[in-house]
């Protein structure tokens, strides 16, 4: 399709997204703030589950400057559950400069939103186009889904060249109404051209200028080269406890997880037993229960868990020592972890 002809996709789908778009959180008005926090959160989670995190974070940090100056673990509880910490250290990153810079105001510019620690491409065009209406894109998976199957392209779109290639077309068509433009092909990606099972096509405002609907492919469109197969570890997680104390430990400031609170836990090799592992830690056992087998996917890594509930006789010096409605008010756990979390 010629970019000429691509632009006949503008006016159909703003149509559609004004008559169609959900009540969302953080549509109720066009504050930068509100849509930086929301497309942070809505990276790698479901807007269902994202709208109860966002309304307790925006209660709790209501502006820019409070999340400057909030303490990092109250920010990473607040954040707990949704995953992928850095993005919670980048906005406060991120407030911190804006507050310095540019005198606690979200920057209108794309270009000046885009050196934001945490906000890349996407996110500054999200911000841009829908509270300022620049004509920038905001290119996520939903878009590059939509987009590669009107103009029926069969590149990987897990390639960088696809999605520059993509963006580059459709910055050269960006309408006046660029906020809703980019809103609609997000919505129309989210609930009419999904990415698993069949796409609503009876339902796309843009059915009769997708080449790949014409064509009947649109299963074979976007195209996706599988990534190398996950890293499998194996791992012991334990949950101690002494008197009404729970052991945690903070990670390396570098890494998975890095920075974050966790459980013991031990890589498993060869031969190794729970026992080995106690009088390692120089901890001697009350009580011991085996609760369960629990699993994590990370991006690249696969972690396959095994757990055990054990009441020590004393606490030692390799851990800190918290009460337990402090893991649960207090201190972030990661996801990976929530099995066993739950058990406290």
């Amino acid at each position: 399709m010629e970019e000429n002809q691509l632009q006949n996709i503008t006016n159909p789908i703003i149509q559609w997204y004004q008559k169609n778009k959900r009540i969302l959180p953080w549509r109720r008005e066009k504050n930068p703030y509100y849509i930086w926090i929301s497309e942070i959160m809505l990276q790698q989670t479901r807007i269902e589950a994202v709208k109860i995190y966002y309304e307790r974070f925006i209660k709790e940090i209501p502006d820019i400057e409070t999340l400057a100056y909030i303490e990092e673990e109250k920010l990473l509880k607040l954040w707990e559950g949704l995953g992928y910490y850095s993005r919670a250290r980048n906005l406060k990153k991120a407030a911190l400069k804006i507050c310095e810079q540019y005198n606690g105001n979200m920057p209108k510019a794309y270009e000046e939103l885009v050196k934001l620690p945490g906000i890349g491409e996407y996110t500054a065009g999200a911000i841009a186009s829908i509270c300022y209406n620049e004509k920038v894109p905001a290119v996520d998976g939903n878009v590059l889904r939509v987009i590669s199957r009107i103009i029926a392209n069969s590149k990987d779109i897990l390639l960088a060249d696809t999605k520059k290639q993509i963006t580059k077309q459709l910055k050269s068509i960006m309408p006046e109404d660029a906020g809703d433009f980019n809103e609609g092909l997000m919505e129309l990606g989210e609930r009419i051209c999904i990415p698993k099972g069949e796409p609503v096509c009876e339902e796309c405002p843009v059915q009769k200028l997708c080449i790949a609907y014409e064509k009947g492919i649109t299963k074979q469109i976007p195209v996706r080269v599988k990534k190398k197969q996950r890293k499998q570890e194996n791992r012991f997680v334990f949950i101690l406890q002494y008197q009404n104390k729970i052991a945690i430990r903070k990670r390396e400031a570098k890494g998975l997880l890095a920075g974050m609170y966790e459980f013991p836990n031990v890589l498993v090799k060869e031969n190794m037993t729970w026992q080995a592992i106690l009088n390692n830690w120089n901890l001697k056992v009350e009580q011991i229960e085996e609760i369960g087998e629990a699993k994590h996917i990370f991006s690249h890594i696969e972690w396959r868990m095994k757990g055990w509930y054990i009441k020590v006789e004393k606490q030692n010096n390799e851990f800190e020592w918290v009460e337990k409605e402090k893991i649960r008010t207090k201190y972030a756990i990661p996801e990976a972890f929530g099995y066993y979390k739950k058990r406290i």
